[in-house]
């Protein structure tokens, strides 16, 4: 055989050398997840169903166990399909799994600012300054549940010029929830007629149609420039209206299908709130019944089935697992909200998922609307509080009448590529 030459063969030398250091490599770091066979560049996409992904990872995780292994095209993700695996991950080893996962678009759009696709020591102190400016809410004079009540009772006598009239309460609700982020950021409210503050709705809706350009010099290492600002407040006005705003609409058309609860509900507040002031977070206590139907609400619509990507900081094991830094992290939220141990018959709306049998409220691990761990929604606070407010100064003051017979009433969802969202309806409100 014809001699290679000392380059080929030191080459070849080199390359034996690197594939076995790579064997030992991964042999000491051990398997990583499991999962179906991908195909080159398109990934599992045989095996996802973009309109019941829920029902392909229950499949997968069937076959596979709580933790496997997708590719979505050419990028690999791990999910964790249940309430055990996720707790393990985003609370027990939070650090590690505290990363933002960064799709091309995300990327694109939001060039890692801001508290929603920022990571490391940005995202640590956005996330610090935003919940400091919200606890703290240092603008004006008027604590957070004052201005919440008051935009309540703002909304509340819009809906009572409507005259019963039935209509869409989609633009009512997004327009008094988006108030209380610019009350705020602001300093103050808008009137609901305002020309720039519908605008700016406008804009909220579209969801990112106009973008501000700004050409911006960083001073420094600081984090706090004028685009990652910009990107925060930005994300504060889509979490903090987009959300809430379709939870409360939500809500109300599953009362429209649930009148026996909303009577309940009346019962409830007239019997500890009265008629003659406005609801406070101090009552919710004393409204476990209330309190009981908003946990189901969110429990029931599932608004964030896939929760928003994580990515693990650093090379981490997971119930001897091996998870390379960076790799793409799907923590499920929907098995954990549809849990049939820890609410039977998950599919179907019930308020007693969230009470005891004295009928006090029940206080569930498994309620993980805004996510868990080191990424839990920084506005959660906020969201809690406008929710609970906002939904019982509406049922306080008004009686909500359909404008279709009932079995019509369609209150699954209209599943979106993230989000779980309410089908379009319209309902009168009727004065108590």
């Amino acid at each position: 055989m014809e001699f290679l030459g000392w380059p080929t063969v030191l080459l070849l030398v080199c390359i034996s050398c690197l594939l076995i250091a790579a064997w030992r490599s991964a042999s000491r770091r051990g398997k990583e997840p499991p999962g179906p066979t991908p195909i080159p560049i398109i990934g599992n996409v045989f095996q996802l169903n973009p309109r019941n992904l829920m029902g392909s990872f229950k499949e997968i995780s069937k076959k596979y166990g709580p933790i496997f292994t997708i590719y979505i095209g050419p990028k690999k993700a791990v999910v964790l399909y249940g309430y055990d695996i996720v707790k393990e991950a985003l609370i027990d080893n939070g650090e590690a799994f505290s990363g933002r996962a960064i799709l091309p678009l995300i990327e694109k759009l939001f060039k890692g600012t801001g508290i929603l696709t920022s990571n490391g020591e940005t995202w640590r102190q956005l996330r610090r300054f935003a919940l400091t400016t919200l606890r703290d809410f240092g603008m004006g004079k008027k604590g957070i549940e004052e201005r919440i009540q008051e935009e309540a009772h703002f909304l509340v006598e819009r809906i009572r010029n409507t005259h019963e009239k039935s209509f869409n309460p989609g633009k009512f609700i997004i327009h008094a929830v988006s108030n209380i982020i610019c009350s705020i950021v602001f300093g103050d409210r808008f009137d609901y007629e305002d020309k720039k503050y519908l605008d700016l709705i406008e804009m909220l809706e579209e969801n990112n149609k106009y973008q501000n350009r700004i050409q911006t010099q960083e001073k420094g290492n600081s984090h706090f420039t004028v685009e990652s600002l910009t990107r925060t407040t930005i994300d504060l006005f889509l979490a903090g209206t987009g959300t809430t705003s379709t939870t409360l609409r939500y809500g109300l058309l599953i009362l429209l299908k649930h009148p026996e609860v909303e009577e309940k509900i009346h019962k409830e507040i007239d019997r500890v709130v009265g008629r003659d002031r406005s609801p406070c977070m101090a009552d919710r206590s004393q409204l476990p019944y209330t309190d009981a139907v908003i946990h189901e609400i969110q429990r029931f619509i599932d608004f964030l089935p896939l929760n928003v990507p994580h990515a693990v900081t650093k090379d981490t094991m997971l119930r001897d697992y091996f998870i390379p830094k960076d790799t793409m992290i799907f923590p499920l939220l929907s098995p954990i909200l549809q849990d049939c141990k820890e609410f039977p018959n998950p599919e179907k709306f019930d308020p007693g998922h969230f009470l005891n049998a004295n009928g006090t409220f029940r206080k569930s691990d498994y309620f993980t609307p805004f996510s868990a761990g080191k990424r839990i929604c920084a506005g959660e606070g906020l969201a809690r509080m406008e929710i609970f407010l906002f939904l019982t100064s509406i049922l306080q003051n008004f009686t909500l009448k359909p404008v279709v017979d009932r079995k019509d009433i369609d209150i699954s969802p209209l599943i979106t590529s993230l989000a779980n969202m309410p089908r379009p309806y319209e309902v009168s409100f009727i004065p108590r």
